[in-house]
């Protein structure tokens, strides 16, 4: 509840209520109807819809099957699907970035990289270990692991969908030829990973970036609009990180206790098949309370996981665009200011003036151009966010009073279960 609360000053400067708000995003569903993305947009355009239909794990590589459904007359068709890999999703990430028509808008973050990593290294270390369990343990962890494995699987899928799902809703970047043809182009796109030298040019740029970012912070806004949402948005992102990070802490904790709780369920049970003795018996019937309440505990994690985690890691992400998109304004406003004090010396020179004054004008245009729709961006991304946080702290609150309803009712149901054995006279 503690982490609750810290999440509360996420949803600071929400101005005056806002209707609709019931309609934001369900991060990461636990319906079983497969893996599907969540709306991360208050409302979808029926024109154009997207979702990951099908994916597939093959060694290193996911393989994503993208549906669309379309009554736009771009496409060709009105519904197909493609195939795309991890990469091709980057590559259309980074084509919007290094657009410059798209310098005024909040480019959806990139999904993160499928990492399975950990789940088959512990999958590899149980089948090592398999001679030294009993067949009941063995089958127990390898369906617990193979469940947190699907589990990450599933999270993949839909960080990847919200990409694509937020792209298709903007109503500048779904008309973009890139996202066409990453739509509806059947063939392999012939997108490869960047390799070391590129890797290394966009460290630099990186740094170069962040320097010049220190220089335009210090300029003072022309517009008292963005001077405020620079500096929220700057707080706003320091919170959310300090959050994920403490949620994640929180979330560990639960993870640990369900794996000690597991670790003494099953010593237990190891014991109580030693014999049929009565003290065998009882030794079962603690295991078995031992395993509920680690099923408890993992369920705590795992609901905090796709409740609050996720959610902060996602925000986390489009906090940092929000924050490249006023880096790329205020990068426009000091070259057009530059581009003034340029034009006045060509003037007072008399030299290279006609030059000075078209550069000036495309550094005005550019401002204004950039202005224009950054603060609608601005505004749209406070009703998203608005919206997520409120849903998802709700749902939140909701399943951790359920929870806690459990734990409450467990010390009695635990007695009442113990109360039946024949208890060994030394207990």
């Amino acid at each position: 509840m503690l982490l609750i609360n810290l999440c509360i000053y996420l949803l600071i400067d929400v101005g005056e209520e806002q209707e609709g708000l019931d309609d934001g995003p369900d991060f990461l569903s636990e319906e079983d109807r497969g893996p599907r993305a969540m709306n991360v947009d208050l409302e979808m355009d029926a024109t154009l819809q997207v979702d990951i239909s099908d994916a597939l794990s093959e060694r290193d590589k996911v393989k994503f099957t993208v549906h669309t459904k379309s009554t736009l007359p771009n496409f060709k068709q009105n519904e197909f699907s493609v195939v795309r890999q991890h990469e091709e999703f980057i590559w259309l990430h980074d084509s919007f970035i290094e657009n410059e028509d798209y310098a005024g808008y909040i480019i959806p973050p990139a999904p993160p990289r499928p990492d399975f990593d950990a789940s088959r290294e512990k999958l590899q270390k149980l089948g090592e270990g398999e001679g030294s369990m009993t067949k009941e343990e063995f089958t127990k962890m390898k369906q617990e692991l193979e469940a947190e494995y699907l589990a990450i699987f599933k999270k993949t899928v839909a960080m990847h969908e919200v990409f694509l799902c937020r792209v298709a809703a903007h109503p500048v970047l779904r008309k973009d030829l890139n996202f066409h043809v990453f739509l509806e182009y059947n063939q392999d796109l012939s997108v490869r990973g960047k390799n070391k030298k590129e890797k290394l040019e966009d460290f630099f740029k990186n740094v170069v970036k962040s320097a010049d970012g220190v220089l335009v912070a210090g300029v003072k806004d022309v517009d008292d609009f963005f001077e405020h949402e620079k500096t929220f948005l700057l707080e706003y992102h320091n919170r959310v990180k300090d959050a994920s990070a403490k949620c994640d802490r929180m979330i560990r904790s639960h993870k640990n206790a369900a794996d000690d709780m597991n670790r003494i369920a099953s010593s237990l049970y190891t014991l109580g098949t030693q014999d049929s003795m009565d003290l065998c018996k009882f030794f079962l019937k603690v295991s078995e309370l031992f395993d509920k309440t680690r099923k408890v505990e993992a369920r705590v994690a795992a609901d905090e996981d796709l409740k609050l985690a996720d959610l902060l890691k996602y925000y986390l992400r489009e906090s940092q665009a929000a924050k490249d998109l006023l880096y790329r304004r205020s990068r426009a406003l000091v070259d057009y200011e530059n581009a003034n004090k340029g034009l006045d010396k060509a003037r007072a020179k008399n030299r290279d003036v006609l030059q000075a004054e078209t550069s000036q004008q495309l550094c005005c245009h550019k401002f204004e151009k950039i202005s224009e729709s950054a603060k609608q961006e601005l505004i749209d991304f406070k009703t998203r966010r608005v919206a997520a946080f409120r849903k998802n702290l709700v749902e939140l609150a909701e399943l951790e009073l359920k929870h806690a309803k459990v734990r409450r009712g467990r010390p009695g149901l635990d007695i009442t279960a113990l109360s039946g054995l024949q208890t060994p006279g030394w207990f």
